[in-house]
């Protein structure tokens, strides 16, 4: 099963591709998109749209999956983080690709067996489960691998709860 994780946001959105076979998963790919604060927001979701189906192209995934989103006590941010999911939803659905999202605690309990482990904890059991030279940077692309391992390890009757 191969699998693109995306850690949503417009300033900053990670994304991590893993394949998994027979219960190991290894690293195909990961990074981030970066926009500019001062860029139109269409001009931003279009990166962001664009760069998901680049990957959809490049990879041709069994599923596309995202950390749900925290909401603070910025509601500015709240909206933001939603419309470059919503750019990332769409770019999957308009390749047929199954969807999936995840909770924070879920993907660092599946990945650290502890749903409060902090951003250090998660890359570096992201780079111990992926057999990687270093902990992926920045911290968007970790989390985009973290929440593609959590689905792709996940059991069958979980992954299609979603």
């Amino acid at each position: 099963m191969k699998v693109v994780g995306i850690d949503p946001g417009t300033a900053s959105c990670g994304y991590g591709i893993v394949d998994e076979r027979g219960g190991r998963v290894r690293a195909l790919g990961h990074g981030c998109w970066h926009t500019g604060a001062g860029e139109p927001m269409e001009l931003r979701l279009k990166t962001l749209f664009d760069g998901v189906a680049r990957l959809i192209v490049e990879h041709a995934p069994d599923a596309v999956v995202l950390e749900e989103s925290f909401v603070g006590a910025d509601a500015r941010i709240a909206l933001s983080v939603g419309q470059a999911r919503g750019a990332v939803l769409v770019a999957a659905a308009s390749a047929g690709i199954a969807c999936a999202e995840y909770a924070p605690a879920r993907v660092k309990q599946s990945v650290c067996g502890y749903g409060r482990a902090d951003k250090a904890q998660v890359g570096r059991m992201v780079k111990a489960i992926l057999g990687l030279s270093a902990v992926p940077t920045p911290d968007h692309a970790a989390d985009a691998l973290a929440v593609a391992i959590c689905h792709a390890l996940a059991p069958p009757l979980l992954r299609i709860a979603g």
